[in-house]
Formats: C-alpha cells, structure tokens, sequence
C-alpha cells in the first residue's frame, strides 16, 4: 500500500492500538477485539515475543482494507527492516533514531519517531519523519500538542501515553492528528474480558468522532 494513503488511513482513524502482550495469542486476540470495536490501526510491539511472526500472521489473517499494521517500540533499524518484511505497514519508535527514519524512508514506509520537545520535533520533521510520537504524553497533557503547534502549526502529531476514552476528544481539539491508546485500550486483556476491549475501542472512536465535529 502506497506510504501517503497509509498515513491518510491513520489520521482518519484517528486511533492506533498499541498492543503489548506476553504471548502471541493474547496479541492476536487484543487486536481481534480492537478492529470488531472499530479500531482498525494496530500497533504491534516489538515487546510482544516473537513479534514479528505475530505481523506476519495478522498480516495473513486480514486485508489491508480490514487493518493497518504497524510495528511499535521499533529501536533501530535492522528491527524496523524485519518488521516491514513481516508486514508492518508502519513503524513506530518511541525516540528518534536517524538510521531507522532513513531505513523506512529508503523503502517508502511511514515513520513515527517519538519527541518530547520543539528541537526534537524539528529534527525527525528534517529527517523525514511522517508523523511525530509526542511520548510519554502523560507527562505533558494535551497542551503540549498547543505548544508544539505554535510555532510549528504544521507539525502532524500523535500523542502516546496518558490517553484514554475519556480525555481523548481533549488531545484531538489540542491537534493531534491521531492518538496512540495502550493499556487505556486493551486493560481487559489482563483479565481475559476481550469484550471490554472492544466496548472502549467503540467509547474511542465515538469520542474522536465527536471532538473533531466541533
């Protein structure tokens, strides 16, 4: 699938999943319970083992029409490779690497490096990052998105950490192209209530709905 249209199907999602599981299976069945909550973007994290058997067999499971995969807590760039050739559709860092942005540059794939201030924001923006990871978010609150935007109103950011159903609609008035939702999303996971996960992935999509119809 071509990068832009890959980046286009994120902001209109406006939520990616970050799955972090301990066994494959559980990754498997948090994304299952994601997309029939109308959570379609999926991270899949690298802490998850055998990380990316699991891509490759998502990859299998559904279209492209039915997911968008991604790779998350990608640390360098031979991991983001391995990635891509599994599947992942997308690459997510939760720092910036320069080698991991040229490596997903080289073969068209979409990078979202994470920053936590305007100079890292500006050096992943030259590097080429697509979109930028404002991590751990829980440590600024939606009016960093502000800050950020002030001088640079063109900055496409995706807060990661400290979002859920409830603040969501906050961080998307803020400006965030899309958010990234963990432990918030997939919780009942722990518990095995997958349904739960489902009912908050719809509680997500209902509230960005409704902040970006403002």
């Amino acid at each position: 699938m071509d990068k832009e249209i890959v980046i286009g199907k994120i902001q209109q999602a406006g939520i990616v999943a970050v799955v972090r599981a301990g066994s494959a299976d559980e990754a498997e069945r948090i994304t299952d319970a994601c997309i029939e909550g109308g959570v379609a973007a999926i991270e899949l994290t690298f802490t998850v083992p055998g990380a990316h058997r699991v891509i490759e067999e998502l990859a299998k499971k559904y279209t492209p029409e039915q997911i968008i995969l991604g790779a998350g807590s990608v640390l360098d760039a031979p991991t983001a490779r391995i990635a891509m050739l599994s599947g992942a559709q997308y690459i997510v860092s939760p720092y910036l690497d320069l080698e991991t942005v040229k490596m997903c540059n080289r073969y068209r794939v979409p990078v979202m490096p994470g920053i936590m201030s305007v100079r890292e924001a500006v050096m992943a923006m030259e590097a080429g990052a697509d979109i930028l990871k404002v991590f751990p978010g829980d440590l600024f609150g939606p009016k960093i998105i502000k800050d950020i935007k002030g001088p640079i109103p063109y900055a496409k950011m995706m807060p990661t950490g400290g979002v859920d159903a409830d603040n969501v609609g906050e961080w998307i008035k803020a400006g965030a192209v899309a958010v990234g939702a963990g432990s918030s999303l997939t919780a009942g996971a722990k518990t095995g209530d997958y349904a739960k996960i489902t009912e908050t992935a719809k509680k997500f999509v209902a509230n960005i709905k409704a902040a970006r119809s403002l």
